[in-house]
């Protein structure tokens, strides 16, 4: 049965309204995505072919602020080696924790509900507070933390925790996952409350235990959940700053810069980068760290393109 031309005409005009709808509904985020994502992007790969300082006028600098970061700041390249140690940590200690919890707590029960907001509650909290605390904690002569060791005989002496590159680092590692292995429970929980629970009743009747149940089941069916974690895992990891700059501002001497908290100090003149802001300077290796950042996170897509396309 044939459509009249009234009806062809009405349904078509339901369909630009629908459309124009559409757009002014995403106007808002697009506009915002434009002036607050693209147009930064933009100004940020301008900025990095001159010599500027926010005092002098600019002057083109071409690629002396790109050879600059490749052969003379070696200090940069450190501070990446370390970015990814830390990340590399936090993954080993954060995600499986947050899977752990999540598989516990994956339940309708009460006292389950109260055990997630505590767990989650950490994440809600100022970073900058996050840091305040772990540096009072772990503060050589009166943080918590040497009392207690003390106090159950495990040293004698204070530990000097900001004094030493690895301890430093353990101690960012230990803020940083505190502050973000509850939403990754989150996550977790929500891919787990997303498998359906036939699945685990027909186990139950072939008599599968617990261990091949998680193994078999709960891993393969939580993949494309933990892809998505994962990803999101490894990009906020390596755009971390603000946990180092309160919790150790990079030292002792440096080591324990992360790469944007080096980028940051370039184009603030803060701490012991640079007396003047080096605008383009720090505009270049910001892109280099985005170039990196892009192709990490291409081959993590790349090497879990199939994940999840057997079950």
């Amino acid at each position: 049965m044939r459509s009249s031309p009234e009806n062809t005409v009405k349904q078509s005009s339901i369909y630009r309204q629908d459309t124009v709808q559409s757009y002014l509904m995403l106007a808002p985020m697009l506009i915002g995505f434009a002036l607050f994502t693209i147009y930064p992007m933009v100004w940020l790969i301008r900025w990095s072919w001159f010599n500027y300082d926010g005092i002098s006028p600019p002057s083109f600098a071409g690629f002396d602020n790109y050879v600059r970061a490749f052969t003379r700041d070696s200090h940069y390249w450190d501070s990446l080696v370390n970015t990814f140690i830390i990340v590399i940590a936090k993954f080993v200690l954060e995600i499986p924790l947050a899977l752990f919890l999540a598989v516990v707590l994956n339940s309708g029960k009460k006292i389950n509900s109260f055990f997630r907001t505590v767990f989650f509650s950490p994440t809600i909290v100022s970073t900058a507070i996050v840091g305040i605390v772990f540096f009072l904690m772990f503060e050589p002569f009166l943080g918590s933390v040497n009392q207690l060791l003390k106090a159950f005989h495990l040293t004698e002496t204070n530990i000097n925790w900001f004094g030493n590159k690895w301890l430093a680092d353990l101690v960012i590692v230990i803020a940083s996952v505190w502050k973000g292995f509850g939403v990754n429970m989150i996550f977790f929980i929500m891919g787990l409350q997303n498998i359906p629970q036939e699945i685990y009743e027909c186990a139950d009747i072939d008599g599968v235990n617990k261990w091949t149940r998680f193994t078999k089941i709960t891993l393969p069916l939580l993949a494309p959940t933990g892809k998505v974690i994962m990803m999101l895992f490894i990009v906020n990891s390596i755009k971390m700053s603000d946990l180092v700059l309160v919790l150790t501002n990079g030292q002792p001497g440096g080591s324990t810069e992360v790469v944007m908290s080096y980028t940051f100090k370039y184009f603030f003149s803060y701490g012991a980068a640079d007396s003047i802001s080096q605008y383009g300077y720090s505009s270049a290796l910001a892109v280099i760290t985005a170039i990196i950042l892009t192709v990490v996170v291409g081959l993590y897509m790349r090497l879990t393109r199939n994940v999840g396309n057997y079950y």
